[in-house]
């Protein structure tokens, strides 16, 4: 049963015809130039499915090789109009069933890219695409739920009698950055909290002047990286094994997808030093009017200052003067402790199971599997947080 449903999600039945042959085609098949200009007309931006970025992560990064991608084009056949990143469902969660996943982009944001101009059609071309591709559902992974890729693909359900149904969601922190920093965080924040954390820095400072900096050209950045890399590993993310440095693979999908993205300015890496030494830095990726903070890596020696904490207090301020970004992406998990207090903006994310035809026994047994499979996975999570307690 598991190679029955792994190749009807990849191999869709040769009685469809020629045309059916690129309803799912490797990642690198899809022409770089067109990605690009699909992501500069997207309805919603998504920083971790820019070609740069997905790209090297399908190439390299551990667990998260070999995507394919579902590929939308218009009536003409030229012009490429949405694009989703996919993988079979037994890749994803080892379940036997003809159902495609959102591939995960190491980033918690799996928004397909649909073009502005032709949404409905483009919406239309990729739930076609996935149906001739064998799939009976699509499962879209920590989507925007309020978000106009979503709700685009909910509007062509609708007009079948259909509609997305929701597996799970959560609510994360973000950033209006059209507000004042300053402003922001004060209100955040609160004078007392503020004082506090002036205190901190001060103290840091008695290390050296404490400096912030955006690398953001493709030659200055590489070094940056490389400082980051070393923070990440030299904390508990390294202590637990999970570091980018860690992995072969991971080390080669980052050192390729943050300068292939600095060359088209949508990446930089911030740090923040003291004297000489590096104490904090992380990594922020920018599509269109918005930017992703991806990861933070912090010296855990000068912990007591809150490094982590002064550097988002920094990114927070660079953001909000930037006029060309209106929104931050925390892409962080529920609650986070560091991030949840100073961004205050909040919006819901959540995993979708798009049906793809109406009255489909498969659908309901995709469904229930993925409910089960969720309830296991939860209650095994928490059993392994009880026992690090």
């Amino acid at each position: 049963m598991v190679d029955i449903a792994h190749q009807a999600a990849i191999n869709p039945a040769s009685a469809k015809g020629a045309a059916t042959t690129c309803a799912l085609v490797p990642l690198t098949a899809i022409e770089p130039g067109q990605w690009r200009a699909l992501a500069q007309r997207a309805i919603e931006p998504n920083g971790y499915y820019l070609p740069g970025w997905e790209l090297a992560v399908s190439a390299t990064a551990r667990d998260r090789t070999g995507a394919s991608a579902l590929p939308a084009f218009d009536g003409s056949s030229k012009r490429l109009i949405g694009l989703m990143p996919v993988i079979p469902l037994w890749r994803a969660w080892k379940i036997p069933l003809p159902a495609l996943v959102s591939a995960h982009p190491y980033g918690t944001l799996c928004g397909p890219l649909i073009d502005r101009d032709a949404t409905i059609e483009a919406a239309t071309r990729l739930l076609q695409q996935a149906r001739e591709a064998g799939a009976h559902a699509l499962i879209l992974r920590d989507v925007a739920l309020d978000g106009a890729a979503l709700m685009s693909l909910g509007e062509v359900l609708g007009r079948s009698g259909l509609k997305p149904r929701i597996l799970s969601s959560y609510i994360r922190a973000c950033l209006d950055a059209t507000q004042d920093g300053d402003v922001l965080l004060r209100e955040a924040l609160g004078a007392k909290k503020l004082k506090e954390l002036r205190r901190q820095r001060h103290r840091l400072e008695e290390h050296g002047p404490v400096v912030f900096d955006v690398a953001r050209r493709p030659d200055e950045i590489g070094p940056a990286l490389e400082t980051f890399l070393q923070l990440e590993a030299s904390g508990w993310k390294g202590n637990r094994g999970t570091a980018l440095l860690q992995d072969a693979g991971d080390a080669t999908f980052i050192r390729r997808a943050v300068p292939a993205l600095a060359e088209t300015a949508q990446c930089e890496i911030i740090s923040l030093r003291a004297g000489t030494t590096p104490v904090a830095a992380g990594i922020v990726l920018r599509h269109q009017d918005r930017a992703f903070f991806f990861k933070l890596g912090i010296d855990e020696r000068f912990a007591k200052y809150s490094p982590g904490v002064q550097l988002t207090l920094e990114l927070t301020r660079h953001l909000c003067t930037d006029p060309s970004i209106a929104s931050a992406d925390s892409t962080a998990s529920a609650d986070h402790p560091m991030i949840n207090p100073i961004w205050r903006g909040r919006f819901a994310v959540g995993d979708v199971l798009i049906p793809l035809k109406r009255n489909d026994p498969m659908v309901a047994l995709i469904h229930a599997t993925l409910i089960a499979h969720g309830f296991a996975y939860e209650t095994v999570r928490r059993v392994i947080h009880l026992l690090r307690r």
